[in-house]
């Protein structure tokens, strides 16, 4: 008994130890080589979150190769099971096709980078602020503070409109003159309130831009150019300074109307 006990512990001892060994470099290597490799993308100013998933990834590859050795210490075939595996693999990449497809576009959105945090912009018809893009979804908060998540699937693959991308926008003002005016007169006194505007920037020079000569109106559109920040308080200014020019120089903006014209008097009765 002593000696069959003495032959299993001489047969089964080194390989356990060996296989412990193993699970236990392979932990704490793992766990190096993960956090090794978020620091290094971190480095290379890669997003935080992708940083993570990648340092995950990696430590949770090698402690799974690490069990396949592991288990081909004892006999088992490797092989069948790394096909087994692949099939599980392959098995659950079907059924999780839908959300693989929004992680695959969370890491595209977070390596290419068409937005960030706290930027503005629009996509499918929704235009707000991004809050929170992580590998699933992207979080945004419209400005009558209504939050939506957007799958990342569709976000990465629709038009997206980067409104704070860069750090200076145009303002443009659409306003419509009477025909009676003139137009050296009407771009003169634009032109004059486009200067005064407060809040704007001196370069590029603002633009008076005869537009169309529309129904109602002669239709002009006065330019202005802002820090992306001050966008809204030099539209408004904007427009404030266009109409109190045009009301001080005369110069009436006309409402759609319609003149009707009867070519001869209406038949008796009717």
């Amino acid at each position: 008994m002593l000696q069959q006990i003495g032959q299993w512990i001489g047969t089964y001892l080194p390989p356990i130890a060996g296989v412990i060994a193993l699970l236990v470099v392979a932990y704490l290597g793992s766990g190096w080589v993960g956090r090794a490799l978020a620091k290094a993308l971190e480095r290379a100013k890669v997003e935080k979150t992708l940083c993570g998933f990648f340092g995950s990834l990696a430590r949770w590859a090698l402690m799974v190769l690490a069990v396949i050795a592991c288990l081909g210490v004892f006999g088992v075939e490797t092989t069948s099971f790394a096909a087994v595996i692949g099939a599980a693999g392959l098995a659950i990449g079907l059924g999780f096709q839908g959300s693989l497809s929004h992680l695959a576009a969370g890491v595209m959105l977070l390596i290419f980078r068409p937005f960030k945090v706290g930027d503005v912009v629009s996509i499918s018809g929704h235009v707000g602020k991004i809050e929170h893009i992580d590998l699933f979804n992207t979080h945004m908060d419209t400005f009558d503070n209504r939050r939506i998540i957007l799958p990342n699937g569709g976000v990465f693959g629709s038009t997206i409109e980067n409104v704070t991308f860069h750090p200076t926008r145009r303002v443009d003002i659409a306003v419509g003159v009477e025909y009676s005016a003139d137009l050296d007169k009407t771009r003169e006194v634009l032109t004059a309130a486009a200067a005064d505007v407060p809040g704007r920037l001196d370069e590029p020079e603002p633009q008076i831009i005869l537009l169309n000569l529309g129904d109602s109106s002669v239709d002009w559109q006065v330019r202005v150019w802002a820090n992306t920040e001050d966008y809204w308080v030099v539209w408004d200014a904007a427009t404030k300074a266009v109409k109190a020019a045009l009301d001080r120089a005369g110069l009436g903006i006309p409402f759609p109307q319609m003149d009707v014209h009867l070519d001869s008097p209406a038949p008796a009765g009717a």
